[in-house]
């Protein structure tokens, strides 16, 4: 009777090319994604670019927040911001990424923050999901 050995297995690692002077997106894990099962339907990736935040709904008080995101997905974008006026469920005009206001190529989207923390030096991490492009194709 003979006895086979175990079989070994080869592992393969896939690293993403990129073109010359192109960011570098990296995945972010931490560990309340390990301890809790992932809400998420794409991947985040740590992704510091300018964004703007304004309100969208006349009640809210008009504010232009000019940040910087902290990691970003096909969905939603989080960002740190100093303004106390955010709120879970607000909606938000995004335009990410943000580089000046007459650019044609800024993106606006109308999000809703769904997250909210408090984090140290009077800062705040907000979490916001895109619901919809604002912008317009010319024909």
């Amino acid at each position: 009777m003979s006895v086979k050995s175990p079989e070994k297995t080869e592992t393969t690692t896939v690293i993403p090319v990129q073109a010359a002077g192109a960011p570098v997106a990296h995945p972010v894990a931490t560990a309340s994604e390990q301890d809790f099962p992932q809400k998420r339907r794409s991947r985040r990736v740590k992704m510091q670019r300018p964004v703007r935040v304004r309100p969208s709904e006349p009640r809210d008080e008009h504010f232009e927040d000019l940040i910087s995101s902290v990691n970003a997905s096909k969905e939603g974008i989080y960002f740190h911001s100093r303004r106390k006026g955010y709120y879970k469920g607000m909606r938000v005009f995004v335009t990410f990424p943000y580089t000046s206001g007459h650019d044609p190529m800024n993106c606006e989207y109308v999000a809703e923050v769904v997250r909210v923390e408090d984090l140290p030096n009077a800062r705040f991490g907000v979490a916001v999901e895109l619901k919809m492009s604002l912008n317009y194709g010319k024909k």
